[in-house]
């Protein structure tokens, strides 16, 4: 795993070439949340995000984004009444350097992927009431990478309907469920190096015609298995060589397991 990078103490260059709209708590002069500024950014524009803690629930569809934060330890944005970060057919750009929470107890995740293409790194999801981060649809091919998910009622990462991400680099831990599930036909992420530690059942689980990349991937001291398919699901490479291309040890109840039931510990 690489090591966190240092916070920001000053906006980045925009890479684009817009403006800088700055998002501060307590400055009179700034944005008081960040997606008033959002709202007023243009496509070239970028959204930095000066350490605090703010009660927010961003939504950007239709449209590039660019949001950095100071760091994931400087800067928290939380809601209570839904996911405090939504995506939809987002096209490109970056989020980084931002812990996204949910506080609430109705059935929501801290980050919410659908059909978008862009760069989520250096975040944190956690405590959503179902995974922590959910990343589907067709067009869905965002790249995940370098981010915290950890302490979600259910699994850290679950891909479904089809969406196709890039997973690197990743930790995901003690989330009640799996690290990181895949679900659904032609649901294909490629996961390489990340961590799925401490989770209360298995690492890694794929069921329901999923297929994924599994490379160099380390699923350790989790409750069950390192990883848990079902027989009509295909990973690469073949399940008879992943746990010589991943660190599948150790877990209590072994490496690796093919069956019929994944959700059977769960009541599903």
């Amino acid at each position: 795993m690489r090591q966190p990078k240092e916070p920001l103490s000053e906006p980045p260059p925009n890479p684009k070439g817009g403006r800088t709209l700055i998002v501060a708590s307590r400055d009179p002069h700034a944005y008081i949340r960040p997606s008033a500024a959002l709202k007023e950014a243009g496509e070239t524009d970028q959204v930095y995000v000066r350490p605090g803690v703010y009660e927010d629930k961003v939504f950007v569809a239709d449209r590039p984004v660019l949001l950095i934060g100071a760091g994931r330890d400087q800067v928290q944005i939380y809601s209570r009444r839904g996911g405090p970060l939504y995506l939809q057919r987002v096209p490109s750009g970056m989020i980084s350097g931002i812990t996204f929470r949910y506080v609430g107890s109705d059935q929501h995740s801290a980050i919410n992927v659908l059909d978008s293409v862009c760069t989520i790194t250096q975040c944190r999801a956690t405590e959503g009431v179902l995974s922590g981060v959910v990343i589907y649809g067709p067009e869905a091919r965002p790249t995940f990478l370098d981010n915290e998910v950890c302490y979600n009622r259910e699994s850290g990462i679950f891909v479904f309907a089809g969406a196709q991400p890039r997973l690197a680099q990743n930790q995901c831990f003690g989330n009640h469920h799996f690290g990181l599930a895949v679900r659904d036909p032609g649901s294909h992420p490629e996961c390489v190096r990340n961590l799925c530690h401490s989770n209360m059942l298995s690492g890694i689980l794929l069921f329901h015609h999923a297929e994924a990349l599994l490379l160099d991937n380390t699923c350790r001291d989790n409750q069950h298995w390192g990883v848990v398919m079902t027989p009509d699901t295909h990973p690469t490479p073949l399940r008879e060589d992943l746990a010589t291309s991943n660190v599948l040890v150790p877990n209590p109840r072994g490496s690796l397991v093919v069956t019929e039931e994944p959700l059977a510990d769960i009541g599903r």
